[in-house]
């Protein structure tokens, strides 16, 4: 038996995925895509090559968005001295 998701109510991320572009991504995060690319290259953000094309899953770019939340005192250094 097989859940279904009615009108209107998002899918599963889990079982289907919303895959970003390379440009969609460096949009949404405000830079260019050489500095995707790079985190991509870094480790720093999951992707995956679909053939020719590199694909970031919506939820993995959602957890870099997290990991990237500054916490307070993280600054320190640059209000210091």
């Amino acid at each position: 038996m097989t859940e279904e998701t009615s009108p209107g109510e998002p899918a599963d991320p889990s079982t289907n995925p919303t895959w970003l572009g390379v440009g969609d991504v460096a949009g949404r995060l405000g830079v260019v895509s050489k500095t995707v690319y790079r985190m991509i290259d870094r480790g720093q953000l999951k992707a995956s090559r679909i053939g020719r094309v590199i694909r970031i899953k919506e939820t993995d770019l959602r957890d870099f968005e997290d990991a990237c939340e500054i916490q307070p005192g993280d600054l320190t250094h640059l209000i210091e001295g």
